[in-house]
């Protein structure tokens, strides 16, 4: 990709509003500038000027900042209009930047300069787009922690202590001739166990920072009429979804994010599963079944005055194999004694008595959700903001150190030792984009919004 050319992209979100900015980026903006604003402002300085077409014709009056390369968010030139904040204005102030000889910006491409000038490195340029799309207040913060370095830092902790250990062994496969010891099995056993103990530490954390980001996926089944809507809208806090005493009432998936404890949880209220002529509903049926294999884990809705049918045992065996499953028995709250606890569907099944309707019990289902996807409340202050491709690396590392580990015990295959220590420093690295392919920063970057 060149990186010499000037681009320029509206860098506020598509609407009205009181303000709105076009970013420009890239070598020598004085011309660009000259022909926009009739002058080159003044360093980091808010310069109050009109700016104008190719004609020269004035199109808005606004604010006009620029900061001088290196000491700007690309490591380039960046020039920043802020005016009206119109569609009409932003798209006649972006089409004179155009005249001018920019280029439209790709999504992403302005991270991805701050990333190849070392403003950024990978890790900290990925968490820009996270803290965008940060739907919690803790998952924001989890991506500014990351954007300020606390995840690269932990890395780069991990990659210096393989670096070193790494260059020890591999003077030893030097100068094995010379009967020089460079490190004692002591010495080795000790930097290997404290480099598993970061690591662990390191993946933990990632792990709680992923559930940040990505959220979870549940699933509401059951037959019709057993409260799955009722359901989604106390743990949603509002009238998400219809409810009525008519079976059948849900005919499509609704979809709603709800929060608990920072944790974006993605909740899927389908539609009851039964035997029906209905075309509509059997229509509604088929995306359940297919929403359910989206999901992680599966909330199955019973009725507690009725117990386990067989059609909820049928839907049981229905389900994919390896789902994880809460089994809710709703309405306590017309039952006409205690429920039933020794109800269940299987000994192992995890079971839960709610009443939707006047909340007992949803703090208990709450808590339960959490805990089956392993959130750790006290460890969401030190989580890293971690994508799929982060585990991914760092599960990759932590296999190399434990096949590492198990070299060491006796040290007769030291260069094996050694490759495997290169390999998980060559994983790591990859997190902070000091190896990666271009296909990969491609791809990390595209699903960027333009004008970042």
């Amino acid at each position: 990709m060149t990186r010499s050319d000037v681009i320029a992209a509206i860098a506020t979100p598509p609407g009205r509003g009181g303000i709105g900015v076009v970013r420009v980026s890239g070598r020598n903006l004085q011309s660009l500038a000259l022909k926009i604003v009739g002058c080159v402002p003044e360093p980091r300085r808010a310069s109050l000027t009109r700016f104008r077409d190719e004609n020269g014709r004035v199109i808005d009056q606004g604010i006009a900042l620029y900061f001088p390369a290196p000491q700007s968010y690309t490591g380039e030139e960046v020039l920043e209009l802020q005016g009206h904040g119109g569609p009409a204005v932003m798209n006649l102030l972006l089409a004179s930047c155009l005249s001018a000889g920019a280029r439209l910006a790709q999504p992403g491409e302005f991270t991805l300069r701050a990333f190849l000038n070392d403003k950024l490195d990978l890790a900290q340029a990925e968490s820009v787009a996270d803290l965008i799309d940060a739907s919690t207040e803790e998952a924001a913060r989890c991506a500014i922690r990351s954007l300020q370095g606390e995840f690269s830092n932990a890395i780069h902790v991990l990659v210096q202590a393989l670096t070193d250990l790494r260059m020890l062994v591999e003077a030893s496969l030097d100068f094995s001739e010379e009967e020089i010891e460079f490190i004692s099995g002591r010495e080795l056993e000790v930097r290997l166990e404290h480099l598993r103990h970061q690591l662990e530490q390191v993946l933990s954390s990632a792990r709680q920072g992923s559930l940040l980001r990505e959220g979870i996926w549940i699933a509401l089944v059951g037959q019709p009429n057993v409260g799955k809507s009722s359901l989604l809208n106390r743990l949603a806090g509002e009238e998400v979804a219809i409810v009525t005493e008519i079976p059948g009432t849900t005919r499509d998936v609704i979809h709603q994010v709800i929060e608990i404890e920072g944790v974006p949880l993605h909740l899927l209220d389908t539609a009851g599963l039964r035997e029906t002529e209905d075309v509509i509903e059997k229509m509604g049926m088929a995306r359940t079944r297919s929403t359910i294999d989206r999901a992680s884990i599966v909330l199955l809705l019973v009725d507690s005055r009725v117990g386990i049918t067989p059609e909820d045992r049928a839907i049981l065996a229905s389900l994919p194999p390896g789902l994880r499953l809460i089994v809710v028995h709703n309405k306590t709250d017309l039952l006409e004694s205690e429920p039933n606890s020794t109800l269940s569907i299987a000994p192992a099944t995890t079971d839960i008595w709610v009443s939707a309707k006047t909340g007992e019990g949803i703090g208990l289902l709450q808590q339960r959700l959490l805990e089956m996807i392993g959130w750790q409340p006290s460890a969401g202050e030190g989580a890293f903001m971690a994508r799929q491709r982060h585990l991914s690396a760092l599960t990759a590392a932590q296999t190399h150190l434990e096949a590492a580990c198990a070299l060491a015990t006796s040290m007769d295959q030291v260069e094996l030792f050694a490759e495997e220590l290169r390999l998980a420093q060559l994983a790591l690295s990859s997190i902070t984009g000091e190896f990666s392919a271009d296909d990969l920063l491609g791809e990390i970057f595209s699903r960027f919004c333009i004008g970042k």
